[in-house]
């Protein structure tokens, strides 16, 4: 019987997306080789690898979502717990308890991360740098699932996207009650999929945002007074998108889908190719990320329940010189 009955159920309505053909290849295309797992977590403790920010020496901040934890893991593979999020009793999710999801940090090393717990803990926390205590400093609706997490500190504001509300909610990171800043059907779940808005990153003057239900990659337009422009479809067939990075080649993005056990490269014309499977160690990848020439990738291990391998990926990232 698997860990996690409500996201299997999820799973077997995602299978049921069509998945739109990659596309033609692109001799420019960024090449991803040399996949290498570096740390496998404990399943059974709920060590399921959500997301990933990155440290100047090149390891990963990552969130454990059942576990409520933050572990700094070091490109040898090295784990250590950061902080643990409070126990929340009566916590009650779409997912089942609570769940620790997206993190960003900002350049001074403070961490901030989204926790769902449907009830008043529900929103972002902050983790002093070097770990500590975690300190609630947005305040959500109890029904929100503020998952994907990505700092602008240019104007003090996070951005975190509602998978449940179908929201990109915007927050100072100094503390409050967050503004529903784009909101849209294009950013919402379905009946068949309740999963919408997912993974969240600002890049380049826009919010980008996944959206699992739709299959699809989003751009939002940062205007020059911080509101949301119109909502961009920039790809879709992505299926069972969770978290994305962008390659450092423009708008080239590497995406988790994360049923399917892939990495998807998803070219600026939408088009997009599978540059890692299973077979390379992914289990459910959930986020990745990217600093000079290596590619980092989460997999939390949700639907398998065979032999669960929630992990660390690393692989290496250069760019075609025909």
């Amino acid at each position: 019987m698997p860990r996690h009955p409500r996201l299997v159920a999820v799973a077997t309505a995602t299978a049921a997306l069509a998945l739109i053909a990659a596309g033609p290849a692109a001799g420019g295309d960024p090449t991803v080789s040399d996949p290498r797992i570096v740390a496998h977590f404990d399943f059974a403790a709920g060590q399921n690898a959500e997301n990933i920010a990155l440290e100047p020496d090149g390891s990963a901040d990552i969130t454990f979502a059942f576990a409520h934890q933050v572990a700094r893991v070091t490109k040898e593979g090295d784990t250590t717990i950061l902080a643990t999020l409070p126990e929340v009793p009566g916590a009650q999710t779409p997912v089942g308890g609570a769940v620790t999801l997206g993190i960003a940090r900002a350049h001074d090393g403070t961490l901030y991360v989204t926790y769902v717990t449907g009830t008043e803990e529900t929103g972002v926390w902050r983790i002093a740098p070097g770990g500590g205590e975690p300190e609630q400093i947005g305040f959500f609706p109890a029904d929100a699932f503020p998952n994907g997490l990505a700092l602008d500190e240019k104007c003090g504001t996070l951005y975190t996207a509602d998978t449940q509300l179908g929201t990109v909610w915007s927050l100072p990171v100094t503390g409050g009650t967050p503004t529903a800043w784009a909101t849209g059907a294009a950013l919402e779940p379905t009946e068949q999929i309740p999963f919408g808005a997912n993974g969240l990153k600002v890049h380049d003057g826009a919010v980008w945002v996944s959206n699992t239900a739709h299959a699809t990659l989003l751009r939002i337009p940062i205007g020059p007074d911080h509101a949301a422009g119109p909502i961009e479809t920039r790809a879709t067939g992505l299926t069972s998108i969770d978290d994305f990075t962008f390659t450092g080649h423009g708008d080239t993005v590497l995406a988790a889908l994360n049923q399917v056990d892939k990495l998807e490269l998803v070219r600026p014309d939408g088009t997009h190719k599978t540059v890692l499977t299973h077979a390379d160690g992914l289990d459910n990848p959930t986020s990745a990320a990217v600093r000079a020439k290596t590619v980092y990738v989460n997999s939390a291990a949700f639907f398998n329940t065979v032999d669960p391998d929630p992990n660390l990926l690393l692989a290496r990232i250069s760019k075609n010189k025909d």
